[in-house]
């Protein structure tokens, strides 16, 4: 009662504490979720939202000096390492850790906590391969009559993206991976900035001309579930789980917040059953509670057999250069064996 009490008194007299969480542009939550939170904390929240989530996180690191946010969300295991050697997080042992998916707790110093996990795969689109054959090994995307029917994502500049590129080096290897996408260029592929770009302007679901997009494996249940009623089975597929990359998202308290306890809280809520509920149709993704349940319309969304996982330390050491290697290949027009000479 008392503790009601004061958090009536600190929203009478307009004391409420603001916390500040900055997310990737695709945050989405209930907003009777966030309020019933405010009410129970006395906390208000505000979401800064700083782009996709590799520019959400160079926005932490950039202003470590004077942070802009008390909590950073969305952050996957691709940029994992580059968080946790900018040192821009707390170390927090969450009471809720011992609800949480022991394989999904990659940072055992605790500054980065998982929320959420899925896959990142390759979309296609039902109506259009209706009468059409689909590729059917990963190599044949390679091939001219389907490179020119891929959008992708610049790895420089997207999660997804990033995730793909890291996909075809887990499947065609060092010696491999430049060679595909030396091919998917030659044949005609299309890269977008990011993932909104390549969905809702070039996958031909939406009117564009590309059947065959990089997007996620809960992307088909996500279509009948806004679909009101329209689709009573996905109108979009998922191919090659060979091709689909494992991505964990993470939660944590950033250095120099004004409010530690506060961001404690925001975590736990985070990390909390009614908001791990939530997730899976405001996100897409899957909870990273073990007692979360999922929503029926995620009978659309299986878990994909065979995806593809690269260890962090891995990634860690070589993301930027397959980045730039990619870059050099897809964007600049370089040749494979040129850019394998220049590293070594």
């Amino acid at each position: 009662m008392l503790r009601i009490l004061a958090v009536l008194v600190f929203l009478a007299f307009g004391l409420a504490q603001e916390i500040t969480v900055l997310t990737h542009s695709s945050f989405s939550l209930d907003k009777a979720l966030i309020a019933r939170f405010e009410r129970e904390t006395g906390l208000k929240l505000r979401f800064l939202k700083g782009g996709d989530a590799g520019e959400t996180l160079n926005r932490a690191i950039l202003t470590k000096g004077a942070p802009i946010a008390d909590v950073i969300y969305g952050f996957d295991n691709t940029f994992l390492s580059r968080a946790l050697e900018a040192d821009i997080l707390l170390p927090y042992r969450s009471p809720e850790i011992r609800n949480l998916k022991a394989t999904l707790l990659l940072d055992p110093t605790f500054r980065a906590l998982p929320v959420d996990y899925g896959w990142v795969s390759l979309n296609y689109d039902r109506a259009y391969f209706k009468d059409r054959p689909l590729p059917q090994a990963p190599r044949d995307l390679a091939r001219p009559e389907y490179a020119r029917l891929l959008v992708v994502q610049n790895p420089a500049t997207s999660s997804p993206g990033l995730a793909f590129l890291m996909a075809t080096v887990a499947r065609f290897g060092e010696d491999g991976y430049l060679d595909f996408w030396a091919a998917l260029r030659d044949g005609g592929v299309r890269v977008a900035k990011g993932w909104s770009e390549a969905y809702y302007t070039h996958f031909t679901l939406y009117k564009g001309d590309r059947p065959l997009v990089v997007s996620y494996t809960t992307s088909p249940a996500a279509e009948v579930y806004y679909s009101e009623g329209k689709y009573q089975e996905p109108p979009t597929g998922n191919l090659f789980p060979e091709l689909s990359f494992f991505q964990v998202e993470f939660v944590g308290i950033l250095k120099g917040t004004k409010n530690l306890e506060g961001a404690k809280k925001v975590v736990d809520w985070f990390l909390s059953r009614p908001v791990q509920e939530n997730l899976p149709t405001e996100m897409w993704m899957y909870p990273a509670r073990r007692d979360a349940k999922l929503p029926e319309v995620f009978r659309f969304a299986p878990e994909p057999v065979g995806s593809v996982r690269l260890d962090p330390v891995v990634m860690a050491k070589n993301r930027e250069r397959w980045i730039e290697e990619w870059t050099k290949v897809v964007l600049q027009g370089q040749s494979p064996e040129a850019v394998r000479r220049a590293r070594r």
